[in-house]
């Protein structure tokens, strides 16, 4: 058990039996010194929503999940499709369940995969990814690596992200998962 105040975005908590998702959570202090905790939560069984408050003093449970390194493979329709890479069992997670992180998937990556009871409900991509950029603005001449002016660019997966403008259409770009943000190009610093 933890104290209502620990709670944190992504944690997984049991609340009335059931496990959930902190999707948005705030800590607010009322005059008289008392806190309370409005939380967002999502069932990760069912993928209900709800809105709870807590008291500082409440406690709450907190679920342990487990984790497995996996291959992602391919998109078959709305679902994600990964491989362990020890026991060769695949699984697919539907793109609604993952949709934050779907731009940073790209075939043969290795993600950590977040289970409850062997029922998948997360996936953690690799901290940078390479990705192609399928469309920007021309190059401007001149353009050089100096400055912080940017432009935006859609990648291979659908993804846009601001980039230099020295970027042009084709280049490989890396991105922080993490950041959501450019962060270089690969073989150089």
């Amino acid at each position: 058990m933890i104290k209502a105040t620990q709670i944190r975005k992504g944690m997984v908590i049991l609340h009335e039996s059931q496990p959930c998702k902190v999707v948005h959570f705030k800590h607010t202090v009322t005059g008289r010194g008392s806190a309370s905790i409005p939380a967002k939560l999502k069932n990760i069984l069912d993928g209900s929503t709800s809105e709870v408050t807590f008291r500082s003093d409440d406690k709450v449970e907190k679920v342990f999940l487990s984790e497995e390194d996996m291959e992602f493979l391919y998109v078959d329709g709305d679902d994600y499709v990964f491989m362990n890479q020890e026991s060769y069992e695949q699984i697919s997670i539907n793109k609604e369940e993952i949709e934050e992180i779907t731009g940073y998937l790209v075939e043969n990556a290795f993600c950590k995969i977040d289970l409850y009871e062997g029922k998948p409900i997360g996936v953690t991509p690799p901290t940078n990814v390479q990705l192609t950029v399928e469309d920007t603005e021309p190059v401007i001449k001149g353009a050089t690596a100096a400055g912080n002016v940017t432009k935006p660019a859609t990648l291979q997966t659908g993804l846009t992200i601001q980039v230099p403008m020295f970027v042009d259409k084709g280049d490989t770009v890396i991105v922080n998962t993490v950041t959501g943000e450019y962060s270089g190009r690969p073989g150089r610093n």
